[in-house]
């Protein structure tokens, strides 16, 4: 199945960059989110990130108009019946991820692929609140979408090998470079990165440095191009917690436990880049 008309519901980091590349790639795309305010800070800073694409040369300013123009956002999720996948990019939690599909569910057309972004719960089990489980699949993209070039996707339990073609295909089309992984907690990514996170963070709740010296021992030693804690900042710290969560519960391993640190700064509204304080201070 060629996919012509593309639907994203979440507006926020993740959703408005999966519009922004699924619009350059010529697609149509409609995005939803339930605020308009949300939606215009969407199309604002798809803007902005198109325009450094411009200044770097990688995109032209007609190309940068033609994929605005491609983009239409609403307030309705009734906007999607036409689109051929829609892909959600809502809150790290099964109960609104469930919502949102069971709706869009009665809305698309039965050809009509499902995708989650999720990052680590189960596309199966997101799969079974609707009536097309062979069509449902995850599409897994990482942060900031423009610019990161992998997409994990991600097969259900009935995921069929004609929607997993069609979702790599248009993957390729979008410039992204797609790996084929299993339904398991976390995933590849996040089964291997947030355990690391969460050590890191045990380390500062431990005594055993500060967040600083955390970071600089990760990209001295490792090379890592960022460390650790200023990583888990720039993800988010709720949804590093509430990943961790879904590992713990899926796993039942205690090496999966979110360290109690983690779990307070949370629970103070200290969510890292987003709320301007997380590890690092920053300037909203």
């Amino acid at each position: 199945m060629e996919v012509t008309k593309f639907g994203v519901v979440g507006a926020g980091q993740m959703g408005n960059g999966i519009a922004h590349v699924a619009a350059l790639a010529g697609l149509e795309v409609v995005l939803s989110d339930v605020a308009e305010g949300v939606l215009q800070k969407a199309m604002a800073t798809i803007a902005k990130n198109m325009d450094r694409q411009v200044a770097k040369g990688t995109v032209s300013a007609a190309q940068k108009d033609e994929a605005l123009a491609r983009i239409t956002t609403t307030t309705s999720l009734e906007a999607f019946a036409g689109c051929q996948l829609v892909v959600e990019a809502v809150v790290e939690d099964f109960a609104v991820k469930a919502e949102v599909f069971r709706k869009l569910d009665g809305l698309l057309p039965e050809s009509a692929i499902l995708a989650s972004n999720t990052s680590s719960i189960s596309i199966t089990k997101l799969a079974g609140v609707t009536g097309r489980p062979d069509r449902f699949i995850g599409m897994h993209f990482f942060n900031p979408v423009p610019v990161m070039q992998l997409v994990e996707i991600v097969r259900g339990i009935a995921t069929s090998a004609e929607t997993f073609q069609t979702v790599e295909a248009l993957a390729k089309r979008m410039g992204k470079t797609p790996v084929e992984v299993n339904d398991f907690p976390g995933f590849v990514s996040n089964r291997v990165l947030m355990p690391m996170i969460n050590e890191a963070i045990y380390a500062v709740y431990e005594g055993v440095a500060t967040p600083e010296a955390v970071d600089a021992v990760m990209k001295l030693g490792m090379n890592h191009p960022m460390g650790p804690l200023q990583l888990a900042d720039f993800i988010g710290l709720d949804t590093c917690l509430a990943i961790l969560k879904v590992l713990y519960e899926g796993f039942g391993d205690p090496k999966y436990r979110p360290c109690p640190l983690l779990v307070k700064m949370v629970d103070a509204g200290w969510l890292g880049r987003k709320s301007g304080r997380g590890f690092y201070q920053y300037n909203q």
